[in-house]
């Protein structure tokens, strides 16, 4: 299948969480991670997240480098139930960043969204979800040639169990949150280690108390 190469961008904790158990996030990763975040939002055609992060963090998903870069990514939000409103930050600047919203088929659609001057593509659905390898083919149809995965843990899931994640770029602050902090990556149901997939770590660098690894498929 032509699709674009896909880079999971993950922020969290040591023990590998995003958000306390009341969902309280920012910031967990410092100021010098997070502007390697923009930097890397602004090498990718396309970022991505879900309707989840959509709706709890209203992010832009702008790449916010100084200089601008030329040419802002596409922002991509996947939704399996079109639950996040029209008017927040992914609808501004749309002249320079299009909005991408992938729904499932048999969606009857939300018309405000699309008014609203989002594009909205329809792909099969599995299950609950989603059909996953149809949203990249036609993120490539579309041009899209690499994509930079941001959030939250159901869509890094998927991404993973359809092997989709070529490159992982994982920041890790120095804290601990526990296991009712919120998971980077949600259940994975794996029946041993045998099957699990794996990545080798290519860099291995100090922004400020955080830490950035890079990883490549194994």
């Amino acid at each position: 299948m032509l699709r674009p190469r896909v880079t999971l961008k993950l922020a969290t904790s040591l023990d590998g969480r995003i958000a306390t158990a009341s969902g309280e996030s920012r910031w967990i990763t410092g100021e010098a991670a997070r502007a390697e975040v923009q930097r890397l939002r602004a090498s990718h055609d396309a970022v991505l997240i879900g309707a989840g992060t959509a709706r709890k963090d209203n992010p832009s998903l702008l790449a916010r480098t100084e200089p601008p870069p030329k040419k802002q990514p596409k922002r991509v939000v996947l939704t399996r139930r079109l639950a996040f409103p029209p008017g927040g930050r992914l609808f501004e600047h749309l002249d320079q960043s299009p909005l991408i919203v992938f729904v499932p088929n048999s969606s009857r659609g939300r018309p405000e969204l699309k008014a609203a001057g989002a594009r909205i593509e329809s792909v099969p659905a599995i299950g609950e979800d989603l059909d996953i390898l149809a949203v990249f083919a036609r993120l490539a149809s579309l041009g899209v040639e690499s994509v930079l995965a941001e959030g939250g843990g159901l869509v890094a899931a998927s991404l993973i169990r359809a092997g989709l994640v070529d490159c992982l770029e994982w920041f890790r602050a120095p804290l601990v949150l526990g296991a009712a902090g919120k998971p980077a990556i949600a259940d994975m149901d794996y029946a041993g280690l045998a099957v699990a997939p794996r990545w080798r770590r290519v860099a291995l660098r100090e922004l400020g108390p955080d830490l950035w690894e890079s990883y490549e498929r194994a």
